[in-house]
């Protein structure tokens, strides 16, 4: 968290709660004094008008964005109503995926400017709408859309459709010359609750990103605040940059949130978020991130499957303060996994899909190579907390089971406000190279004997590192491997064998001791110098 006014729920009692105090006590005791006899007694002062709650269109900042979503987390929670016609709110899957809006309703298409807006018809999952408003900065007008804005596939009858006027949209998505020049491709899409997800250059979608996560994988109830209004920045000739201003409203809580988009060869989201609590809450999930892990070579699948590997994400990447590199495998668990990783103002964390191959994935159609990674680089001192990694199982690929985000060690209670800045990234994160050895893959399976065909409790782990200075010492150097091992399992056995073509393969077999995880360390070491990230695994199961 910044250390300004949003720093803590002390400074927000400083300046919420404190100051509506101070003007109780100064109106009781004006009231008490006694008036002068012969006199009328002074007319009791006018209540302070609150703050707006609705944020003047002709007169637009952040700042006043931000009043107005205070404002509205001091009013009690009200469902907003779903006015949707009938013949959109009938609308199943089938249909939905018909409705296509208008290349020739696209806004700015006829001006000449690097970026094209259009928007999302509303219904099937995406009952609730939000409203877009389209300005300089200071000055926004309401986009209205109608069902002449849209196309409407067979069997869907266009008449039935094109006359309604619509109560606002499901979201919107910003098209840009990304891949090349004469083409405008889909650059970032907002799209469900405060869900939205990005591309850099020659990506293909895959895992998203939410605006917050609210009790996720707790005992309460999890909420799912979502954004209601867009405020978004027409660009000027020749602009790279993009600004989208957001309300977020949800009911525990209002924010204010300001995206300032950077396409390219990795595409930049720079965020603010000012968040206003209306209670308390059990977990706030920071700059969350949602993807998809069904099986890799560390999690075989179970069902028969062409495919070597199917995921949208393969790891979660944290670096620390000190400069130390974390990785940390996904996998497709037996049952809900919950990881934390305890850090004070991490540099970065995020998910990556570090295994670039088409050979690891053989999907013609999906390209799992090609999806984005996504990291967030917070700004300013976000204080202590954990980055948590929920693991949910599935067995489809079609479900998101990732989830990623920053827990403040400071929980949100009524009155309570924060503000995050941070940085996201999204592409191939070719930036985040460096001298030391990365793991480029993780292998799992049965320890032991491989010529014994009886039943084992052990486990055996073969981790490559590649790259890095590591990747030119000789073959004969002696490189020694770092291990922790908890109390919970036996180390059997580990060694270092060089890898063909450079890199280092790292060997451990373990026992495991009881049902319990195990939380697994290892890195490599030369010379007592570090020359490696450090590899980290959560082994569950029984033994």
């Amino acid at each position: 968290m910044t250390s300004s006014s949003f720093t803590s729920r002390r400074t927000a009692l400083k300046y919420g709660l404190g100051g509506a105090l101070s003007l109780l006590w100064a109106h009781r005791a004006s009231a008490q004094q006694p008036a002068a006899p012969g006199t009328p007694a002074p007319a009791p002062a006018a209540p302070a008008a609150p703050p707006p709650t609705v944020v003047d269109l002709n007169a637009f900042t952040y700042d006043a964005l931000s009043n107005a979503m205070r404002a509205r987390a001091a009013a009690p929670w009200s469902e907003p109503p779903r006015d949707l016609p009938q013949p959109i709110a009938d609308l199943d899957y089938d249909s939905y995926r018909r409705i296509l809006y208008r290349r020739d309703q696209t806004i700015w298409a006829n001006e000449p400017l690097n970026f094209h807006l259009q928007a999302y018809f509303p219904g099937f999952l995406y009952k609730d709408t939000t409203r877009l408003f389209i300005g300089d900065g200071t000055h926004f007008q309401p986009q209205v859309f109608s069902g002449a804005n849209f196309e409407f596939l067979a069997p869907l009858d266009p008449s039935a459709f094109q006359n309604l006027q619509l109560p606002g949209v499901a979201g919107f998505r910003l098209n840009y010359p990304l891949d090349r020049p004469d083409l405008y491709d889909e650059l970032v899409s907002f799209l469900g609750a405060s869900y939205f997800r990005a591309l850099g250059m020659n990506n293909r979608y895959g895992l998203s990103a939410r605006g917050l996560a609210i009790n996720t994988a707790t005992a309460a109830a999890e909420e799912f605040p979502r954004f209601t209004a867009f405020y978004i920045v027409k660009p000027q000739p020749g602009q790279e940059t993009i600004q989208i201003f957001a309300e977020l409203e949800g009911p525990s809580l209002a924010g204010a949130y300001a995206f300032n988009v950077r396409p390219g060869v990795e595409t930049q989201i720079d965020v603010t978020a000012r968040l206003y609590f209306r209670g308390e809450v059990e977990r706030l999930g920071v700059a969350p991130l949602t993807s998809m892990y069904h099986f890799g070579e560390n999690d075989h699948n179970e069902r028969e499957d062409f495919r070597p590997e199917v995921h949208d994400s393969d790891g979660l990447f944290i670096l620390r303060p000190t400069g130390e590199r974390l990785w940390r495998p996904l996998k497709n668990p037996e049952e809900l996994a919950l990881s934390y990783f305890g850090e004070t103002s991490p540099r970065m964390f995020g998910l990556l899909q570090r295994d670039r191959d088409f050979s690891h994935y053989e999907d013609v159609e999906a390209h799992y190579e090609l999806r984005p990674s996504l990291v967030i680089e917070p700004m300013g001192d976000w204080g202590r907390g954990i980055v948590q990694l929920v693991e949910i199982p599935t067995d489809s690929e079609v479900n998101d089971n990732i989830v990623v985000f920053w827990v403040p060690e400071e929980k949100p209670a009524a009155g309570s406000q924060f503000e995050f800045r941070y940085r996201m990234h999204w592409g191939y994160v070719d930036h985040m190279e460096t001298h030391q050895a990365v793991v480029g893959a993780t292998y799992a399976g049965l320890g032991g004997n491989a010529a014994d065909t009886g039943t084992t409790n052990l486990r055996r782990f073969e981790i490559n590192f590649v790259g890095g200075t590591a990747q030119n010492l000789p073959g004969d150097a002696v490189v020694v491997p770092i291990l922790e091992v908890p109390d919970t399992a036996r180390l059997v056995h580990s060694g270092v064998s060089r890898l063909p073509g450079g890199g280092w393969r790292l060997s451990i077999e373990l026992e495991k001791l009881d049902a319990s995880p195990v939380e697994l360390r290892a890195k490599l070491s030369f010379n007592q110098r570090i020359i490696s990230e450090t590899w980290l695994y959560q082994w569950t199961g029984r033994p």
